[in-house]
């Protein structure tokens, strides 16, 4: 069997309402983390200001001061220059985001699997929830 350090990884760019996680984002990511859903890879803050200079902040020697200690980040710097500068793009001016690396930890095993049964993985789409439940709600509707 295929074995692997890592299962699928996913970037997710929050919008913060200020210029750190609340400790909503932060009991949401804490839940799932605990429960062994996801492992945290990488955390940065990005902040764009009002005439558009871009800060980044690499979480790793403030976890603490950003609400994240305790917190083992499993692969940092993961989370690239080009990947922060392409994210960046999407944060309005005057605002912050985090950008979070996620490990699909219930998908490692899946990878495996596959991966040592011959099975290739020759795509993936991700629906965003608000759209799948749009859409359900829609037919619901009809």
């Amino acid at each position: 069997m295929a074995q692997f350090t890592f299962g699928p990884v996913e970037f997710y760019l929050v919008g913060l309402e200020g210029d750190r996680p609340s400790s909503g984002v932060l009991d949401a990511l804490g839940e799932l983390i605990e429960a062994g859903t996801v492992r945290l890879l990488d955390f940065v803050v990005i902040s764009k200001s009002e005439d558009g200079e871009v800060t980044a902040v690499e979480i790793e020697d403030q976890a603490e001061e950003y609400g994240l200690g305790g917190v083992e980040l499993g692969a940092i710097g993961l989370a690239g220059e080009e990947d922060i500068a392409e994210f960046a793009s999407l944060v309005p001016a005057g605002r912050a985001a985090a950008l979070v690396v996620l490990e699909l930890a219930w998908a490692k095993r899946l990878a495996e699997k596959l991966a040592g049964s011959g099975g290739e993985v020759l795509a993936v789409e991700r629906i965003p929830a608000p759209v799948v439940n749009g859409l359900v709600d829609s037919l619901i509707e009809e």
